[in-house]
């Protein structure tokens, strides 16, 4: 039976992989972006492929999450599935001595915690019988501090803001799977590893010595540890943060 998925931030790296697999698998997607030109551009991209809408919107502005959902709702739909994935760059910079200012971390936590609390709840305040999961998109460094070892320049190119925010997000992840349970929401969390394409390949070789896969993920890793979440056989896993890592956090 086709489900309806939203996934925010589906213009960006990790979204557009999940955007074509779900509609690939025959789908309704339906995904968020804060350029239009991407959006259009991403339905052009798999036009008769399936059923693809975009929404334009910054998540982090007041009430966006609510008047979202709304507007998805408006234009008669159904959300079955939720993926928060949406993230920005423009909140990891950090001062001449490596340090985060509070703008910074605030505005890292706002979409990275706040913005998936916001649209969760709307989702399950508003149509609790037919949403079936929540999935939050983490990272290895939710789980464990960056290795200092991994960088030129070291702490400016691993901003403290991220990591703490990715570890928030799997806290957030228990305690909406425990409130929500009552209505069979499974809620869980995928911490990927480093993906390949953004860095350079020193960057790279050392990363990979650093894992015990001896490698980085490419992006034909991402849509598999998603698309396992979500199905019906994993009915049992909730509250649950899975190591996407190829094993970073192993030692």
């Amino acid at each position: 039976m086709s489900q309806t998925i939203l996934i925010t931030g589906g213009t960006g790296k990790f979204g557009r992989v999940f955007v074509s697999h779900f509609v690939k698998r025959g789908w309704n997607v339906i995904f968020t972006s804060t350029s239009r030109n991407r959006a259009d551009s991403l339905i052009v991209e798999h036009q008769g492929e399936g059923e693809l809408t975009g929404f334009v919107v910054d998540l982090t502005e007041e009430n966006a999450a609510a008047m979202l959902i709304e507007k998805v709702h408006d234009a008669g739909h159904v959300v079955n599935h939720l993926v928060n994935n949406a993230r920005s760059l423009n909140s990891l910079s950090t001062n001449r001595m490596g340090q985060t200012e509070r703008e910074e971390f605030q505005q890292e936590y706002l979409l990275g915690v706040v913005v998936p609390y916001e649209l969760s709840v709307a989702l399950y305040n508003s149509q609790s019988d037919d949403l079936k999961t929540i999935t939050n998109i983490g990272s290895q460094y939710g789980a464990v501090a960056a290795n200092p070892d991994l960088y030129d320049v070291y702490p400016h190119q691993s901003p403290i803001q991220y990591g703490v925010a990715k570890a928030a997000l799997m806290h957030l992840t228990k305690e909406l799977a425990v409130r929500f349970s009552e209505r069979q929401i499974r809620v869980n969390c995928i911490a990927y590893g480093g993906v390949k394409g953004r860095v350079d390949a020193e960057f790279e070789k050392r990363y990979s010595a650093l894992s015990p896969s001896r490698r980085m993920l490419s992006e034909a890793d991402l849509a598999g540890p998603l698309d396992s979440m979500i199905r019906d056989g994993n009915i049992a896993i909730t509250g649950q943060t899975i190591m996407a890592d190829g094993g970073w956090c192993l030692w």
